[in-house]
């Protein structure tokens, strides 16, 4: 497999992903919130502990992540089509 093409492929999933994310359609970095905070009081109960809990993350949390991961993806497909010039 040729190198640009590995680069183009991982760094389109990663753009569409992460931009995704850093945009927040159709409330996915909401979502992932929310499932956090689920898992978060899931594991509280499980321990044995039914106090408040603190909160472990939020969507900006989630958002900047994913303008970091769409800016990684970014570079490698530009990288990709550097490599096939």
């Amino acid at each position: 497999m040729n190198l640009a093409t590995v680069l183009l492929t991982t760094g389109s999933v990663a753009l569409v992903g992460g931009g995704r994310l850093a945009l927040d359609i159709r409330g996915s970095a909401s979502a992932l919130a929310r499932r956090a905070e689920a898992n978060a009081e899931l594991r509280r109960h499980a321990r044995g502990d039914l106090g408040p809990a603190p909160q472990a993350a939020s969507a900006g949390l989630f958002r900047s992540g994913g303008a970091v991961m769409a800016l990684c993806g970014a570079v490698l497909t530009l990288g990709g089509v550097i490599e096939l010039l």
